[in-house]
């Protein structure tokens, strides 16, 4: 893979989209903090099937954290992992209210020190909200990264160090989304849809460009993550 290529897979990336986004719903700094937080080892549905009844009632950090873990598990109870989350979103919020004059902070060091947030919390925030060309290295970018070679590692530390190198600037902004929604829709783990992929003549994943039948899949889980890495 060398940069000619990379920049020609994210040329024909950003003109099949734009302007990408993320799938998760969210209308303040605040709502995406706590959606993103929700969404560990969940689906974006799942998420903002909760959120779609949370946010009309508590949508601040007071509101919330006045609601009490018990008061939150009711409306999260259908995501995975509900009672772990509402803990650490009840306490993300007493810091936000105490540390942050309840505002989500825009620095990475902040961000990773609320409960329940790591590197890729803090990564997706930082990009999604606040507009820095960070990389969020999530299962699907992962398995992308390394399929492609457009960057590949072991951790998703690693993966996320090798896209800020080699992504050419013009597109480390929106990078994150093309990536996660070409995972999530076209490389797909167990069965990627290499006829109707986009980037197919540029990828060299050739056991699958070549055997699209075959299946085998690259997830982060097989790796070890890096210190913050969640």
């Amino acid at each position: 893979m060398n940069s000619a290529k990379r920049h020609e897979i994210f040329s024909r990336l950003r003109a099949r989209n734009p302007t990408p986004t993320t799938e998760l719903h969210y209308s303040t700094p605040f709502e995406l903090l706590a959606a993103v937080l929700l969404s560990a080892q969940a689906t974006d549905i799942s998420v903002n099937a909760a959120t779609r009844q949370l946010f009309p009632k508590a949508n601040t950090p007071e509101a919330i954290y006045a609601m009490g873990e018990q008061g939150l598990i009711p409306f999260i109870q259908t995501i995975g992992l509900f009672r772990s989350k509402a803990k650490h979103l009840i306490e993300t919020c007493r810091l936000l209210i105490e540390h942050h004059h309840s505002t989500v902070p825009q620095n990475r060091e902040a961000l990773e020190a609320l409960p329940g947030v790591g590197r890729k919390t803090a990564n997706v925030v930082l990009n999604t909200a606040f507009g820095e060309p960070t990389i969020a290295v999530d299962t699907h970018i992962f398995r992308v990264s390394n399929r492609t070679l457009i960057a590949s590692g072991k951790t998703p530390l690693e993966v996320e160090l090798k896209l800020i190198k080699h992504v050419p600037d013009e597109f480390k902004r929106d990078a994150h989304h093309w990536l996660i929604l070409h995972g999530r829709y076209v490389c797909k783990a167990r069965k990627p849809d290499c006829p109707n992929c986009p980037i197919m003549d540029l990828c060299e994943y050739k056991s699958k460009t070549t055997h699209p039948l075959q299946s085998e899949s690259i997830e982060p889980s097989q790796s070890k993550p890096g210190p913050g890495s969640r």
